[in-house]
């Protein structure tokens, strides 16, 4: 597994249109305190938990398929590495399975040599298996839930 990127896949009901559209609702399913737009190719926007964040760039959006998100900034006090994730890119790939819909979450750059990788696997877990899908199923995230 060395030098595995993170990933974890989720399967909904709903089209790929719903759920793509719910991975741009950052404000509901990971922090109610982001700042930016989060939906068009080009746009910039901060997801902020006050001690620590993360800035983003839209640089991949195919409505319906994909969004790619690359991390422009980053700051994690409690992290060897503050700014581990600079550099790193957020991938969220859309596709049928027969009659379900299918989001793969790819953290490109979390790999297990991170000191953040155990942790911040188990937040991608809960925001991606959790909030996310929940959002897409129900209407309802838990964006700033500590998982």
């Amino acid at each position: 597994m060395k030098g595995e990127n993170f990933s974890t896949t989720v399967l909904v009901d709903e089209s790929p249109v719903e759920v793509f559209d719910a991975i741009n609702k950052v404000r509901e399913w990971w922090s109610k305190a982001a700042k930016g737009d989060s939906v068009l190719l080009h746009d910039e926007f901060m997801v902020d938990f006050g001690q620590h964040w993360w800035a983003l760039r839209i640089i991949e959006t195919v409505p319906a398929e994909k969004v790619v998100w690359q991390v422009t900034g980053s700051y994690m006090p409690w992290n060897e590495d503050k700014h581990e994730w600079t550099g790193t890119t957020l991938g969220f790939e859309i596709s049928r399975e027969g009659r379900q819909t299918q989001l793969r979450f790819t953290h490109f750059g979390l790999v297990p040599q991170f000191s953040c990788f155990a942790g911040c696997s188990k937040g991608w877990t809960g925001y991606v298996q959790i909030s996310l899908k929940n959002l897409i199923t129900t209407g309802v995230g838990t964006p700033d839930y500590p998982y």
